[in-house]
């Protein structure tokens, strides 16, 4: 089985990289290779390499910049999305593609399901629901797996920005009345190993059907508290000099940004679960191997 993995240098893709290996010859190529936002390079590069499944890592993922870039996070998380499904149906490929609770507006009281009809209330939502629907219109077999504030011991995310932060500063201000569940990239990866093996079974059988599932830890915490229980797992470990006294809670209103977020991002995992025969570990419970990680690294940040 030949697989590709699209964005292999992000925080999910580099996880997939080495993950996947066991299911056959995986190619990877990050934004050099492929820049999503000419369009005309996608259908050639992957009808040159043929993939039996391609894993779609690669999306714009600044919010806030978003707001103003509109056009190109369309571009890149929707347009994009439109040639990848149809070169993948082409060539009779399986689509794996990610995306996130930012489809919704967070003023459900409860989790997210995937039946629950989407409303974003920011750009990258929008981009990311267009992408979606770009999948699903075009004929071929794929998998959506939409997550939720994925962080990662390489990258950009909140818990490098929170760790990085207790080390310089004496107090932090962090949001409390967003809620959802942190995701770690390495879960994201080793689920994705389950999903595709499983499906591609599937689809050798003609069982496979193509659907969207919830893909995150479970359990529920807001920023502050995720900042928390970061810092309180790195005030232990030997690599990090925490210098942070205070960790003070705040209002998403005291705390600005171009983008709203959705006060609540939780996704309901049942039927993946359920699907997949997936165990989903609780975010606090796999928390400290990522910090572990970091702590291991000559360079933490």
């Amino acid at each position: 089985m030949k697989l590709l993995i699209i964005g292999c240098n992000g925080q999910v893709g580099w996880e997939l990289v080495r993950c996947l290996q066991p299911l056959g010859e995986v190619i990877s190529v990050g934004h050099r290779q492929l820049n999503l936002s000419k369009l005309g390079e996608i259908s050639t590069t992957l009808r040159g390499i043929a993939p039996d499944v391609i894993v779609n890592a690669a999306a714009y993922t600044a919010v806030d910049e978003a707001e103003k870039n509109e056009a190109e996070a369309n571009l890149i998380n929707g347009y994009a999305l439109e040639v990848i499904a149809a070169e993948a149906e082409g060539l009779g490929a399986l689509l794996i593609h990610y995306s996130t609770d930012y489809i919704f507006d967070g003023s459900k009281p409860c989790p997210y399901t995937e039946d629950d009809d989407p409303s974003p209330i920011n750009a990258y939502g929008r981009s990311k629901l267009m992408g979606e629907k770009a999948i699903q219109i075009v004929d071929g077999d794929y998998v959506i797996l939409r997550t939720s504030w994925v962080y990662a011991a390489r990258g950009v995310n909140f818990l490098r920005t929170i760790l990085r932060l207790s080390q310089e500063r004496d107090e932090l201000r962090v949001v409390s009345d967003q809620i959802g569940a942190p995701t770690w990239a390495r879960f994201i990866a080793e689920s994705t190993v389950h999903v595709v093996s499983q499906s591609q079974h599937q689809r050798l059988e003609g069982s496979f059907v193509s659907n969207c599932y919830n893909l995150t830890a479970s359990g529920e915490v807001s920023w502050y508290d995720f900042a928390r229980a970061a810092v309180d797992i790195a005030k232990q470990l030997p690599n990090f000099s925490v210098r942070v006294k205070n960790i003070t809670p705040i209002t998403s209103d005291e705390y600005p940004q171009p983008a709203k977020r959705p006060k609540n991002s939780c996704l309901a995992t049942n039927k993946l679960e359920n699907h997949f025969g997936l165990k989903i570990p609780a975010w606090n419970d796999v928390l400290p191997l990522c910090i572990d990680e970091m702590n291991e690294r000559v360079s933490l940040f």
